[in-house]
């Protein structure tokens, strides 16, 4: 019997393929002699990396690059394809995560280690770069990002400028020439969550800004920083950033990545599964079995356990989500491919024993889980035995 288990990341608590072996611990307990399928997956944001690299038999690299603030972090990105495709998360280079919630300041932060990544997987000598694009610190549209590729933002003294969120609204002028001219030869695809614009009261400033720290001022600041930057490149570089669909991605990296880089905005999920063909990969399963941390009603816009179940309903195959907590518009999701959703806390417990147990709780409620469809199974097998013996 073939089983896939395809969860993404518990944040807070385990990474997509740790989850992953945790799940199958609990599997081999009941189903000691099936064929496990481990396939962790992302849609983009979290764990986009190690899913991708695993799945595609590739390699992590580590490449030491300038923090949101400036401060040097180790950030992890992957190969694959042999070598020829690279597989970056910016939130690794230019993360919320990597900054304590007192110093968030959008107008300091910037995506210049991201662009450094971009830099170290060109040196690698790749033809391919996916870029997860989410979980950012920054607001700076991509400005830093381009800087460390050779890309000069001048203000109206020809001064170049330093990149950030507050640098947006002093660009005057942008000088391509000493881009690296190696990404011209290069295609750059970036995976996207979310349809939000570059600016206006949907865009990245004014949806995301105040959880990276801005003040109500600092968002219309930021709004009107973008908003400057998008003339700017329109004038300069002859590109419209500001109504395309996810361009407020990450504080408008996303824009930055069209308009210095030509990249293709896709959903994230369609990304991350083209790449590990994931169809054939669940071809012939008897079920999967999918997680997160919590799940509700936004899973239905493109998460990727939904995504999951999606691709295993089209395939006649049931699927199970195993998560940390619900919220109280779960149920949304039977309408939408996953089959039963069984949590992982047994009896009450503080959150933050349920964090570090989280390992040990995914087990045991994957082998609860087993057990239900063994019993199911048993049920079947008699209720088939039953009708034979009546038709004899």
């Amino acid at each position: 019997m073939k089983i896939v288990i395809a969860p993404q990341a518990f944040k807070g608590s385990l990474t997509a393929p740790e989850a992953t072996e945790a799940i199958a611990r609990g599997v081999r307990q009941v189903f000691g002699r099936a064929d496990l399928v481990l396939l962790p997956v992302a849609d983009g944001g979290e764990g986009t990396v190690r899913a991708l690299v695993r799945a595609r038999g590739g390699t992590l690299v580590t490449a030491r690059v300038q923090g949101p603030l400036g401060e040097p972090v180790n950030a992890l990105w992957g190969l694959i394809g042999n070598g020829a495709e690279a597989v970056i998360e910016m939130a690794e280079a230019s993360g919320i995560t990597l900054i304590r919630r007192d110093e968030r300041n959008p107008l300091r932060t910037s995506t210049l280690g991201t662009g450094e990544l971009i830099r170290d997987a060109l040196n690698a000598g790749v033809r391919k770069i996916l870029i997860g694009v989410g979980g950012s610190a920054t607001n700076d549209g991509g400005m830093g990002m381009a800087v460390a590729l050779g890309v000069r933002f001048l203000d109206s003294s020809g001064t170049p400028l330093k990149p950030s969120g507050a640098a947006l609204e002093r660009i005057d002028r942008i000088d391509i020439t000493g881009m690296d001219a190696r990404i011209r030869d290069v295609e750059v695809v970036a995976a996207v969550d979310v349809t939000n614009p570059l600016c206006g009261p949907e865009g990245a400033s004014a949806v995301y800004g105040p959880q990276k720290g801005a003040t109500a001022d600092m968002v219309r600041r930021l709004d009107e920083g973008l908003a400057h930057y998008a003339a700017v490149i329109r004038s300069d570089l002859g590109v419209d950033v500001a109504d395309i669909s996810g361009a407020g991605a990450a504080g408008g990296l996303a824009a930055g990545l069209v308009a210095f880089l030509g990249a293709q905005l896709r959903p994230g999920v369609e990304v991350v599964f083209r790449a590990i063909d994931i169809e054939t990969r669940l071809r012939g399963a008897a079920f999967v079995i999918t997680g997160e941390g919590r799940m509700d009603r936004q899973d239905i816009y493109g998460k990727a356990p939904l995504a999951v179940a999606k691709h295993a309903r089209n395939l006649g195959i049931p699927t199970i989500a195993i998560v940390g907590s619900t919220g109280r518009d779960y149920r949304i999701v039977f309408d939408h491919g996953i089959d039963a959703v069984i949590g992982i806390v047994n009896r009450p417990m503080p959150l933050d024993r349920a964090l570090s147990e989280s390992h040990r709780l995914l087990t045991e409620a994957a082998m609860r889980a087993c057990r239900m469809i063994r019993v199911g199974m048993r049920v079947e097998r008699n209720r088939k035995q039953d009708y034979n013996s009546v038709q004899e």
